[in-house]
Order: C-alpha cells, then structure tokens, then sequence
C-alpha cells in the first residue's frame, strides 16, 4: 500500500459530531478588547478602508505598528504574494513559521527558498511543546481520530505563544477562501491584537497575475493538483471542478485549523 493510500484509510469517512461551543481553540487569551482598542480600529478602518494592499501594509508597517507587527506564513501555495509584499517594504518583519511536524517536505524547501529569494531576514520557526506531543500525540496519529484536538497543539497553541510580544499582525487571508471569510474586512481586532488582510478582496486570479507579472517561485506542489497546502495526512489533490479549499480536512465539515477564530468565534 503506497503512502498516499494509508493516508486515505486512515482519513476520517465522516468528521466526528463537533464538540459543544466554544470548540477548543475558541479560546483566545489575548483578552477582550478595550473601547479604547475598537476606537483605535474604527479610526483605522476610517484612514485605510479604501486602501489597496501595498499602501494597508506600509502604512501599518512603518507608520501604525512599527516594531510591534508580523506576519504567520504557511509557505503554502498563495504565501509567496504576502511575502512579497512585505519584502518591498521591510524584509525584517518578523515571519512566524508553524512547522507542526506534520508539513510535507516540499514545504520546508520551499520556505528556505523563498527566504533567499525575497531576502527575508527574520524567519523564526516554531512548533508543538515536546511535552504536548508526547502526552497528547505519541504515535502521530492524533489527526486521523481528532482533527481539531491535533490543530489545537499543534498550531494554535504554538502559535499563541509566539504572537504574545506582537500588536498586530498580517494574515494573506481572503475572502474566496472560505465561507467563514467571506465577510471579513482589512482590518480586524483578535481579542487586543489587530490583524491586517491586505489580500482580503484579491482573486484567486489576482494572486496568479501576481506571481507571472514578478516571476515569483510557486510552491512544488501545486502542479501536482494542490492548490490549498497544510499538513501531509490532511491534505489531498483538489480534482477538477472541486472547492479550492476542498483538499484541506477532506471528507469533513472542517475548513479552518483554529488559529484565526477569536474569542467570539467568529473566524478572525
């Protein structure tokens, strides 16, 4: 039996009932935000609102939080035009990198070759506590019995842990992507800490006219049928005429890992 089809008798036929609200990674701990802070986003949205993404992020980067933003990259299929991005305009924005341990190997050459090419100069690799995974993952397998539990350890808590020094951070979320999405704006609180989506109103087509227009490196994978990339076991082939999100958690009703949902759920 080939890698791929263990993969696929392991895979969950029929996502288990979701677990009583708030799920587990609905708890955010960067608190509830102050009306000093929805006055401060107001103020933002009122200056910004209609600014495309290059103008959104420079000014967020040098003039609204200097020192004090990031940005999580995936080094997925779309990340390359978000780094882009921020390349231009700072190379030294921290980039927080979630290596769950369960990324395909593409993925990780693909980060060290895009950090040559856009001349990124603080990548900082994170993953699961070694704790966390002996205790709650020992024999890898935690993903094909419980999904959102195996998300939780593996990306949302790291990544809790990495943001804390942060004011704000930028996301290359957008609207396509999913039905969660399709109502979020460019600019956005997460508890106390504002979140930018400068790519918030691009195309799926905007993103390739991008990456031809500035002869930008594509992920490996994506000729092979992946156009959505996360972790190996929760990741297919998107077949023609499917979702582009729908090789992500295949087979269930699953379509987010947790780390942009704030405290009210409400897919941040």
């Amino acid at each position: 039996m080939s890698a791929e089809e263990t993969f696929q008798a392991l895979r969950p036929a029929k996502r288990k009932a979701a677990p009583a609200a708030p799920r587990i990674f609905d708890h955010a701990e960067t608190g509830v935000a102050s009306d000093a802070l929805k006055a401060r986003l107001e103020a933002l949205r009122a200056r910004y609102g209609d600014a495309d993404a290059m103008t959104l992020l420079r000014a967020m980067i040098m003039d609204e939080f200097p020192g004090t933003i990031t940005t999580v990259s995936s080094f997925g299929s779309e990340s390359v035009v978000l780094l882009h991005l921020i390349a231009q305009i700072d190379p030294s924005v921290p980039v927080i990198f979630l290596n769950t341990g369960k990324l395909f190997g593409e993925t990780l050459r693909y980060r060290d070759r895009l950090q040559e090419k856009l001349g990124l100069t603080d990548v900082r690799a994170i993953g699961p506590h070694p704790d966390d995974t002996r205790t709650l993952d020992n024999d890898g397998t935690l993903w094909s019995r419980d999904p959102d539990s195996c998300c939780n350890f593996r990306k949302v808590l790291p990544l809790r842990r990495a943001m804390a020094p942060f004011e704000a951070e930028i996301t290359g979320r957008k609207r396509f992507q999913t039905l969660a999405r399709t109502g979020m704006a460019p600019l956005e609180l997460n508890g106390t800490r504002f979140v930018v989506n400068p790519l918030w109103s691009w195309s799926l087509e905007d993103l390739k006219n991008h990456i031809l227009a500035h002869d930008l490196p594509r992920h490996p994978l994506v000729e092979d049928g992946f156009l959505s990339i996360g972790c190996m076991p929760c990741t297919q082939r998107v077949k023609d005429g499917e979702g582009y999100r729908s090789g992500r958690w295949a087979g269930s009703d699953k379509d987010e890992c947790g780390i942009h949902e704030n405290i009210e759920g409400d897919g941040i």
